[in-house]
């Protein structure tokens, strides 16, 4: 015990270093100025295949969702999620804009709610919502061997 409050009076002489959070940045980029940014820019920091399809354009249904994830955001009250924007669209690449938004995506079944994060920009949406039910092998069941064929009906 008495060791222990030595050590403790010895700690009280250093300043208490304030704990720092890590800062996301996409490609070198900090969030703030990524936000800035205007789509062009931000498509040329992506990887290729990115760029190619952002080459050809904006679809018309990622244009559509995008305006609804803003208003959704501009609508919701401060220091709260907004509400949730179902799609289909699994292939739309996320922009900066989208970071904050709560996105539905139909995995063929139901619709996942997935909150966008910065670690998520120049991903699709489509690699947030499994679409199958991953396996859990058990035991075989009745049937799995051949040896099971064989059981004697008494």
């Amino acid at each position: 015990l008495k060791q222990y409050s030595m050590a403790s009076e010895g700690k009280t002489d250093a300043p208490r270093r304030k704990r720092t959070f890590r800062k996301f940045s996409y490609r070198g980029v900090d969030l703030e100025d990524l936000l800035e940014k205007s789509k062009p820019e931000v498509t040329a920091m992506m990887c290729s295949r990115q760029r190619r399809a952002l080459s050809r354009g904006l679809p018309k249904g990622a244009v559509r969702l995008m305006k609804k994830l803003r208003k959704a955001k501009t609508n919701c009250p401060e220091h709260e999620k907004p509400t949730v924007v179902n799609t289909h669209l699994r292939n739309v690449i996320i922009f900066p804009d989208m970071i904050g938004s709560v996105v539905g995506i139909y995995n063929g079944q139901t619709f996942n709610p997935v909150d966008i994060k910065p670690a998520m920009v120049g991903r699709y949406l489509g690699e947030f919502a499994i679409t199958y039910k991953p396996i859990s092998h058990g035991r075989p069941g009745v049937g799995a061997t051949h040896s099971s064929r064989f059981i004697p009906l008494k």
